[in-house]
């Protein structure tokens, strides 16, 4: 058996193509989504993710709102500068791109957003929202997982699911997610027993640890759906997931690869959350 590739960077051009569209009808109603991202210091990696949503704003047509701030930055600065953009009618999404710096408290910070506004979808009251089946800003990349599947045209009801990480950003709220949509979810991390038992009960796995390669084959039910969050460098230096990908291959049914697999539909997300926000910002919509 050879998986069927699931090719996430198609698939996220296909839903930029229809957020654009719609960015282009409620624009003709007179609002232009806006998002605004802080960026703290100079971390090279997050000035590059930066850089990414900018173009994907100017793409669809969007506007972007780049604040940088130096690494000492104070906290109250900070949150006063959050504080002007939760009361600026043209922002329709606010963005603080972490890390932040040690000196600053990163829960206080996303709390300081508007959860009307909090498009990454971190805000505990979009979680618990989430939870609980509300409408939501939903987080990104589990968001992106999901459409992908939908996309594949992948079932999810009644399905075993396997979550391989338990992050705040990642591993929790995709278990939420495919719960929300009827299926058995276990969550697997570094103090589970007998990892290999659970992870063949899958019918669709999710790898989101961050250690490179680290789901091999034996980890596989023949003609499960692989799904690799993570994005590491091996020790020669090549982008990979957290995927052993050539040997899972030969097992799984479908699986997404590394590159162009799980990351393009991140910002992709965050795109249609920061349309949606916009959209719900027209009375009559």
């Amino acid at each position: 058996m050879t998986a069927t590739i699931i090719n996430g960077k198609e698939i996220a051009a296909k839903k930029r193509m229809e957020i654009a569209e719609e960015v282009s009808r409620i624009k003709k109603l007179g609002v232009t989504p806006g998002l605004a991202v802080i960026l703290v210091g100079n971390n090279h990696a997050s000035r590059t993710y930066v850089t990414n949503k900018e173009k994907a704003c100017q793409e669809l047509g969007m506007n972007s709102v780049l604040i940088e701030m130096p690494e000492g930055v104070s906290e109250e600065e900070l949150l006063s500068k959050i504080e002007d953009l939760n009361l600026d009618d043209n922002i329709h999404g606010i963005l603080v791109q972490l890390p932040i710096p040690k000196h600053i408290d990163e829960k206080k910070v996303i709390e300081s957003i508007s959860p009307n506004k909090d498009v990454d979808g971190f805000h505990p009251i979009n979680i618990g929202r989430m939870m609980t089946g509300q409408n939501a800003f939903l987080p990104c990349t589990p968001y992106g997982i999901m459409v992908l599947l939908e996309e594949t045209g992948i079932s999810i009801a009644g399905k075993n699911v396997v979550v391989v990480g338990r992050s705040n950003i990642v591993g929790k709220p995709v278990g939420q997610l495919f719960l929300n949509q009827h299926a058995t979810v276990t969550y697997c991390h570094s103090k589970t027993k007998d990892l290999k038992f659970h992870t063949n009960q899958a019918d669709i796995l999710i790898a989101a640890v961050g250690i490179p390669n680290f789901i091999k084959a034996e980890h596989v039910k023949d003609g499960a759906v692989v799904i690799d969050v993570g994005i590491n460098r091996n020790e020669a230096g090549k982008l990979c997931g957290d995927v052993a990908f050539d040997e899972v291959c030969e097992k799984a049914g479908y699986i997404t690869p590394v590159p162009k697999g799980v990351g393009p539909m991140t910002i992709t997300m965050l795109m249609y959350n920061t349309l949606k926000s916009a959209a719900e910002s027209l009375e009559h919509y």
